[in-house]
């Protein structure tokens, strides 16, 4: 990684003799791009840090999402940059550098799923495999004007990638188009199910507020082609009877995701002081005083969401709001501050509700504002990812068909 536009981690050439032989499969003739979470045999995983790579070996056999995909026929061509141990939504790295986003040139590509969606918006990868835990393939996406799919938490083995918070790690796909995304989803999902098509469309006002206005004039007009797409009706009504409840719900995520990361990563952090970036410094610094009781309490808030989304879910609901509060931010934004912690709550709780309730997601490109690309993310019950892929397709057939 000399070039740290570049969204590429070389993998060395024994393994690179290997990459163009794959079986024949419905990936067949479709590059793959991985993030460096995910292990790839003979090849070291850096989770996006050196001092991770110094003090982990290197992994025997892959992944099992890039085994999956691998045994689908698409050809492995390369490991891609990640934010430092997927804690972040930013899309840099303060070791290797922010992958480029062809689609909003000088702007944030979107973390932690950075590099795939950086190889795949420039046209080096057809599948970007990225991991979501609190909207690291969703936003990215958005940002820079691709399909992703959040897959239902635990639909997708995570044996052989690093993990950040357990109980909300999800491994998805990142692609160009919706048809690309439904295959190679497939793949990825293993057995299929067959959910009942999607019936509604939900697009609370009081969500959709957490988005800044330019953003919800431009995905309106989304919302009803999608309902047109799929022959539905829209319901505006508010998610939640309480104006603050959507904040609750971000610090719930927050909290959980935060006292798990600190579990998963904090002995190891307090064993090898690696080096972090600012942001993710001042995460995990946070995270190390979390208590057992501060997570008990903000588990019982969220079996309170989970149980209020699944009802508003059932039925064949779809829940529709932004994928993100707006476009990437400008790459000198976060370099002198203007990219904060308040920018991460706003994404956070638009990305939280599919988090808390364990559920499938998709970001779809949707519109722009001043030339800049926004996705619309689109929820449905846990287990319903086949639904949610079939409505993504409806809805880029229905998008190619009006121009």
């Amino acid at each position: 990684m000399t070039d740290p536009f570049v969204p590429w981690i070389p993998l060395r050439e024994p393994d690179a003799v290997q990459l163009h032989r794959a079986p024949a499969g419905p990936l067949t003739g479709l590059r793959l791009a991985v993030k460096d979470l995910f292990d790839v045999a003979g090849t070291p995983t850096g989770a996006g840090n050196p001092r991770w790579i110094e003090t982990h070996g290197v992994p025997e056999a892959d992944a099992e999402a890039v085994a999956r995909l691998r045994a689908a026929g698409a050809s492995l061509v390369g490991k891609t940059i990640t934010d430092e141990l997927a804690w972040s939504l930013n899309g840099s790295n303060a070791h290797y550098g922010t992958p480029e986003n062809p689609a909003a040139p000088g702007r944030l590509p979107g973390g932690s799923s950075s590099g795939s969606a950086s190889a795949v918006a420039l046209g080096l990868a057809d599948i970007g495999l990225g991991t979501d835990t609190g909207g690291s393939i969703r936003v990215p996406a958005s940002y820079c004007g691709l399909f992703g799919l959040r897959p239902s938490h635990g639909r997708v083995p995570l044996d052989g990638v690093v993990p950040l918070s357990a109980s909300f790690d999800t491994a998805g796909v990142i692609t160009r188009d919706a048809e690309t995304l439904r295959t190679a989803s497939a793949a990825l999902l293993g057995e299929p199910r067959r959910p009942a098509p999607i019936a509604r469309i939900l697009a609370p006002r009081d969500v959709w507020e957490a988005a800044r206005t330019e953003t919800r004039a431009v995905l309106a007009p989304a919302v009803e082609r999608l309902a047109s797409a799929l022959g539905v009706a829209i319901d505006r009504a508010p998610l939640f009877e309480d104006a603050d409840e959507l904040e609750r719900a971000r610090v719930t995520y927050t909290t959980i995701q935060a006292y798990e990361a600190w579990q998963t990563h904090g002995a190891w952090i307090e064993a090898s002081s690696p080096e972090f970036g600012p942001g993710v410094a001042a995460r995990f610094a946070n995270a190390a005083r979390l208590t057992e009781d501060d997570r008990d309490r903000a588990t019982r808030h969220r079996e309170r969401v989970a149980d209020l989304l699944g009802e508003r879910l059932a039925g064949g609901a779809a829940l529709a709001l932004p994928a993100a509060p707006g476009p990437a931010p400008m790459l000198d934004q976060e370099t002198h501050g203007g990219f904060d912690a308040l920018d991460r709550e706003a994404i956070v709780r638009l990305t939280c509700p599919a988090g808390l309730s364990g559920a499938p997601a998709v970001a779809l490109p949707a519109g722009e504002v001043t030339g800049l690309p926004l996705g619309l993310q689109l929820v449905v019950s846990p287990g319903s990812d086949e639904a949610l892929l079939e409505a993504a397709v409806a809805f880029a057939v229905h998008v190619r068909a009006r121009r």
